[in-house]
């Protein structure tokens, strides 16, 4: 009995510890990093952060093939349109990191 219970404590430890995920900050109007169509600036971090403030998308992070949205919304916005390392945790059910911390790799 006892292995079962320290098998099933390590699991969830194992689960909640946070994962490093890299890839690029961009918005959900813009999920894959493509702002040909929105060009809502210049630049692709200009694109990003209007389509969040003005179009209420939210930042994600696309990873070259999926987008997650990020729970921080704060954060992303210094980081737009530029590779990134999130650490996190993340709810595959609703493709969102739970951020604890975003930096430049």
């Amino acid at each position: 009995m006892k292995p079962l219970i320290l098998s099933l404590i390590l699991i969830a430890v194992l689960t909640a510890a946070p994962l490093k995920f890299s890839g690029v900050i961009t918005d959900s109007m813009c999920a894959n990093g493509d702002h040909s169509q929105m060009r809502m600036g210049p630049t692709d971090a200009e694109c990003t952060n209007a389509c969040v403030e003005a179009h209420g998308a939210l930042y994600v992070l696309y990873d070259g093939k999926q987008s997650y949205t990020l729970s921080d919304q704060k954060k992303p916005e210094k980081f737009a349109g530029k590779k990134v390392t999130v650490m996190g945790t993340l709810d595959a059910k609703t493709k969102t990191i739970h951020v604890d911390s975003i930096t430049a790799p």
